[in-house]
């Protein structure tokens, strides 16, 4: 079998056939094999079996016409290692695995791959070839079907075993779904979150000047604030932090595994917040002064000010109601993928404060016109304060049911609640109720510490350096972790949980690593101009309240670098979310809230009235600091000890490595320009616009020399918006 057959072309022709069970080849009894005829040569047409067998494996025997014809560019060359070295050119094959079949002349042979080989390098069909005349070859290049060939690879059947009529080809493997897809979601996701945030905080930022304009930024300002801060308290305690962390992921797995696509499972959960947070606001609101004296004994010890502050917290208190159903309808619309109502919504709240305290300012006059304190206000300008406070939520959270019509959610109290995941998702939310209980517990004490330093200061006539000072600092502080960190998170989150659930280890790392590094290119520049423009970033913002804008620069410079550890923290707590972790964040937590207290507290008792507020706000980014390295170590183990931290980190410190000589610049310029102009309006915004010139440009120019690949393709990207 292995010889080239000479007698098959007599039956081929029509001759005799051997009798069956007789190998090919083998002559017949009593007949005489006629002589071979000599074949008349044809310089054309190559016979298949009179030259070599292995005639297609010699490089020197191919066409080079089929050469030239042969198109590279549509066919390219197969990776290395795809097809099995070839072995000696005439080394003997191995024995076959079964008997041929003597009718069958050749086995069908498989097709062969598409493209060159390494058997046959130019490409050139499996089959043999028969016309190599130039004149076929041109009028038959773009003809894709082969020539049937009876004496094509006779070897075959030595190689594989013939394929069954039952046998199906090969399906080809679908092509991966591209990353490119995912990612323009994603960015479209959080460039709508981001938008939304962006004019929310905007507004939100006019709020509180119109807030100082109204009340100042001194004690007065302070009863306010802390009224308006314990709802915000109660609610995270209660069920927020439950319902951001831990009922999110349920949801996603409620919709992927519920027939109804967990729109029970989400009825369920929105009538337990509703009935949970209508008996705890019924308590808090009657427990209001008992509330007030655990925020600020400073206040509770003055006898006018305790009166406001409570009237304030009896307005300010069922605001957690609402609260509650805004973020857990938010919630519900952000695991069906609407991203954008829960961050366009709390604009109309802005709207409405906005609007109260312009009613207030044009009832009473402003600040600076009225004095307004505890001992003056009326009771109608504490109600008018207390109710436009909130109808603002209210509308805020009604502003959320158009929504859930259009992604075809029906809100309906269910009071099933048991043997439906909600157990679970509670066993869960008990840690972080602890976590948010150790936060709470940090937050009351610098509330206490920056109440009481803010009324000793003021008595020294310092104003504007106590809990008002500090939480409007904060808010500032805040907003580029509002519209870049949680914005890109809001929008990973969801796919985290579903990559943890399916046990994708690199995928959830994959995430969180792209989490920090693309909001790294954001939060670290911020940081640093925190820290060298944060003056004139107030004085500018609240100049209308007065002397005491100077002293929220102060606090603000001091926040300053706390927010790259604040935001990297934020990200890598969600990758303990993802996998239902909720125990590791309260120790961690525990751990920043006590750093956090503990550096406060030595902060009021080392430094003077006036910059114990500053100290606590150093003390603020410490905590997270400390807190962010033993999160980090936790989830690199979680994720089988790698976290993409070669990468992040290098990225943060090119980043870090760009804005200190900015800093510097900036900083320096907007010093002197405030030296030549003043601390008014006008020398405010010629400080903060000459610093902040120089500080982009030599960030810009030495992130460039460094090569940051993430600023590099974020600046890509505008630039590609712009052009259109």
């Amino acid at each position: 079998m292995n010889a080239p057959y000479d007698g098959d072309h007599g039956q081929g022709a029509g001759g005799p056939a051997p009798a069956q069970g007789t190998a090919p080849g083998t002559p017949v009894p009593g007949q005489v094999p006629p002589p071979a005829a000599a074949p008349e040569h044809d310089p054309y047409v190559q016979g298949a079996y009179e030259y070599d067998p292995y005639r297609s494996q010699d490089l020197s025997a191919q066409d080079p016409v089929a050469e030239v014809l042969y198109d590279r560019a549509a066919h390219p060359p197969p990776p290395p290692g795809t097809y099995q070295e070839p072995g000696p050119l005439y080394a003997a094959p191995a024995a076959p695995a079964y008997a041929p079949d003597p009718r069958v002349w050749a086995q069908t042979p498989p097709p062969e791959p598409d493209g060159p080989s390494r058997h046959m390098p130019y490409g050139d069909h499996a089959t043999t070839t028969q016309f190599v005349g130039v004149d076929s070859l041109v009028t038959q290049a773009t003809d894709q079907q082969p020539e049937p060939d009876a004496f094509a690879h006779l070897y075959r059947d030595q190689q594989a075993a013939p394929r069954t009529a039952t046998e199906e080809p090969p399906v080809a493997a679908p092509a991966p779904s591209k990353p490119a897809g995912r990612a323009s979601s994603l960015l479209k996701s959080s460039a709508l979150m981001a938008a939304g945030t962006i004019v929310s905080r905007l507004t939100g930022f006019l709020r509180t000047l119109v807030i100082a304009g109204a009340i100042g930024v001194g004690t007065f300002n302070d009863t306010y604030q802390i009224a308006n801060t314990l709802p915000t308290m109660i609610y995270v305690l209660v069920g927020g932090g439950a319902l951001n962390a831990v009922f999110i992921p349920q949801l996603v797995r409620a919709m992927k595994n519920d027939d109804d696509g967990g729109e029970a499972y989400a009825n369920r959960l929105l009538t337990l917040v509703v009935v949970l947070l209508a008996g705890i606001t019924t308590v808090c609101v009657l427990a209001a002064p008992l509330f007030i004296t655990m925020m600020s004994p400073k206040i509770a010890s003055n006898p006018e000010q305790m009166d406001v502050a409570v009237a304030f917290a009896r307005y300010c208190l069922p605001t957690m109601f609402f609260m509650g159903v805004h973020v857990v309808l938010g919630q519900i619309l952000n695991a069906r993928g609407r991203f954008g109502a829960m961050m366009w919504t709390p604009v109309l709240n802005n709207i409405v404060v906005i609007a109260t305290f312009g009613a207030f300012i044009w009832a009473f006059g402003g600040f600076t016109t009225s004095g307004v304190n505890a001992a003056t206000v009326t009771a109608d300008g504490v109600r008018l304060l207390g109710l436009g406070t909130l109808l603002g939520l209210t509308v805020q959270a009604l502003a959320m049911l158009p929504y859930l019509r259009d992604a075809g959610f029906s809100p309906k109290l269910r009071f099933d609640w048991k043997g439906h995941g909600l157990g679970k998702a509670a066993g869960l939310a008990k840690w972080t109720f602890f976590f948010v209980l150790a936060n709470q517990v940090g937050l009351v004490v610098v509330t206490q510490l920056a109440t009481w330093a803010g009324s000793v200061a003021e008595k020294q006539g310092h104003p504007g350096t106590g809990i008002t000072a500090y939480n409007y600092a904060l808010l500032l502080w805040q907003m580029p972790q509002a519209i870049i960190t949680v914005s890109v998170m809001t929008a990973v989150l969801p796919r985290i949980s579903r990559s943890a659930h399916d046990g994708d280890v690199a995928a959830v790392r994959d995430d969180i690593s792209y989490g920090l590094r693309t909001s790294a290119v954001a939060i670290v520049p911020c940081a640093f101009a925190f820290l060298a423009l944060g003056v004139p970033m107030a004085t500018l913002l609240y100049a209308g309240s007065g002397a005491g804008a100077q002293n929220i620069g102060y606090v603000l410079m001091a926040f300053g670098l706390g927010l790259i550890p604040y935001s990297v923290q934020y990200v890598v707590l969600r990758g303990f979310y993802a996998y239902e972790d909720t125990r590791t964040p309260f120790y961690n937590t525990c751990i920043v809230a006590g750093v956090n207290a503990a550096v406060s507290i030595a902060a009021f008792m080392v430094l003077p009235a006036r910059w114990a507020v500053v100290g606590m706000a150093a003390a603020y980014g410490l905590g997270y600091a400390v807190g962010v390295g033993v999160a980090w170590r936790r989830l690199r183990t979680r994720l089988g000890g790698d976290l993409d931290g070669a990468h992040v980190m290098r990225t943060y410190a090119r980043l870090a490595g760009a804005c200190f000589p900015a800093a510097v610049v900036g900083g320096g310029v907007a010093f002197g320009v405030t030296r030549l102009l003043g601390s008014g309006v006008t020398g405010s915004l010629a400080s903060l616009v000459a610093g902040g010139i120089a500080l982009a440009a030599v960030f810009l120019i030495a992130a460039k020399r460094m090569r940051i690949e993430e600023l590099n393709a974020m600046v890509g990207m505008v630039r590609g918006r712009l052009g259109r």
